[in-house]
């Protein structure tokens, strides 16, 4: 098995809860579910976040594997608040070479993103619907060569039209969330074929299913998935 194949073995079993051990004196994602609703719903009164249209029931078909009775599916649009972002325009300069962070998605490294290659300013952000997204964020490539590719924010930064962006809702750890994405991209790189480029809308996203475990043993997983991949990167040197 080579590094790759044992990293993405690494990835399925966690995220099919076959990583670490539940421990039943873990709140059930069921409890976890109901508070992230009450969460979402205070903040759409706020006017923090906008309505969007009610998510499908998952179907039985849509499970791409079994997990643990403590875990329930969702969908990503149900665990946070996701947003693609824009292009200020070109036709003005001033809009670009600021101290803004904005990133495109040749930018992703499947990991921290602590700069970008390109830079605007705050009157590009104004006049643009560029996305804020804050430390901690999930963002991901919609479309193009680099269709699936991830990031976690490290910098508060805006994106372009061609990522997404996921603000997790309390109770979602953004790591187990980063994790899943990358476990499950050849599934979101399927789902975005069959036109003349690659695309998997913000639509396509939000209906896309995630396994829920939780909260401590998402927290569980990460470290273990950590673990293991720091003890493959030393092997590798």
């Amino acid at each position: 098995m080579t590094p790759e194949q044992l990293k993405v073995s690494i990835l399925q079993y966690a995220v099919e809860g076959k990583l670490v051990k539940q421990n039943p004196n873990d709140e059930p994602a069921s409890e976890l579910i109901k508070k992230i609703e009450n969460e979402k719903a205070e903040l759409i009164k706020e006017g923090k976040i906008k309505k969007g249209k009610k998510l499908p029931v998952i179907t039985d078909g849509e499970k791409p594997f079994d997990i643990p009775d403590s875990w329930e599916w969702v969908r990503l649009g149900n665990i946070g608040d996701w947003g693609a972002g824009a292009t200020p325009s070109r036709q003005h300069p001033e809009y670009y070479g600021g101290d803004v962070l904005w990133l495109k998605t040749g930018d992703l490294n499947d990991g921290v993103i602590q700069d970008t290659s390109e830079k605007i300013t705050e009157a590009g952000v104004a006049n643009s619907s560029v996305k804020v997204n804050q430390p901690g964020n999930i963002l991901i490539a919609m479309y193009g060569a680099t269709i699936g590719k991830l990031g976690i924010v490290g910098k508060t930064l805006v994106t372009n039209q061609a990522c997404c962006g996921c603000t997790p809702f309390k109770g979602i750890y953004n790591l187990y969330l980063f994790y899943y994405l990358l476990s499950a991209r050849n599934r979101l790189i399927e789902l975005g074929s069959g036109g003349a480029q690659p695309n998997i809308s913000k639509t396509k996203i939000e209906n896309f299913v995630f396994p829920l475990p939780p909260l401590e043993e998402q927290k569980r997983i990460v470290i273990k998935i950590e673990k293991f991949m720091n003890s493959m990167s030393n092997l590798s040197k």
